[in-house]
């Protein structure tokens, strides 16, 4: 995928995830399955993953490239990095504490859904700075998944809040099977 391309998916997949998270009633908002996180922490947690990446991406590509390297492979495709992610998870990944959820109220969810929103597009202003190549070069450390080029980053933070969406659909579904 392109810078562009990718982009348009960043933007269309958080404002799907957010429609939806704000769409939830106050009970299926604060509904939890088996302990699993709520739709208002699913998405604390999407906003608590975004927020370190834009901080990143303000850095000058030549401190990037010194403190973090340059890649010595190709860039992973979508699917591949999907892949690679889901096999971390089933080891037992989880994430660390920073990025933990601690919680928004139900009156609140607007507000988180707008920053997430603004994260997002400050994601995207801040990507354009970078060609193709430097997607492909530069490299950020992920917590579970090691250095990742920029553009699987990318991949990553699309997937990653899909990944949370899904999860909250099928927490949900619980609330179903109670009543």
């Amino acid at each position: 995928m392109t810078r562009e391309e990718i982009s348009e998916k960043l933007v269309q997949t958080n404002k799907d995830f957010t429609t939806y998270i704000t769409s939830l009633s106050e009970e299926d908002y604060n509904y939890s399955y088996n302990d699993k996180w709520t739709a208002g922490q699913q998405m604390e947690h999407i906003y608590k993953s975004i927020v370190p990446l834009n901080k990143a991406l303000m850095l000058p590509k030549a401190i990037m490239k010194l403190n973090f390297g340059k890649a010595n492979r190709p860039s992973r495709s979508y699917d591949d990095l999907i892949i690679r992610y889901k096999e971390k998870l089933g080891l037992g990944g989880k994430a660390p504490s920073q990025f933990a959820p601690e919680g928004i109220s139900f009156d609140k969810r607007q507000k988180l859904a707008d920053n997430l929103m603004k994260a997002t597009g400050t994601l995207i202003k801040r990507l354009k700075k970078f060609t193709e190549e430097d997607l492909d070069v530069l490299i950020l450390p992920h917590p579970l998944l090691g250095k990742l080029t920029l553009r699987e980053m990318t991949y990553f933070t699309d997937y990653h809040t899909r990944h949370h969406h899904l999860h909250t659909i099928e927490n949900l579904k619980h609330t179903l099977q109670k009543n």
